[in-house]
């Protein structure tokens, strides 16, 4: 489940945005945001939370 949600909104993200590089990043942003709430947060590499935060300023202050 924790992995198949993410993609899932990858996949359903890139044709209703009418752009791969959106959907991959909703995909780092949801990802660890999945594994926090289902209490498997430690399973993540801090890169991926440091991602998953830069994506969120993206999304905030550019797009």
């Amino acid at each position: 489940f924790t992995e198949v949600l993410p993609a899932f909104i990858c996949m359903i993200a890139m044709p209703l945005a009418y752009s791969i590089s959106h959907g991959i990043a909703l995909g780092f942003i949801f990802y660890p945001l999945v594994k926090l709430l289902t209490g498997r947060g430690k399973n993540v590499h801090w890169l991926v939370y440091l991602l998953g935060a830069l994506f969120i300023l993206y999304f905030v202050f550019v797009a």
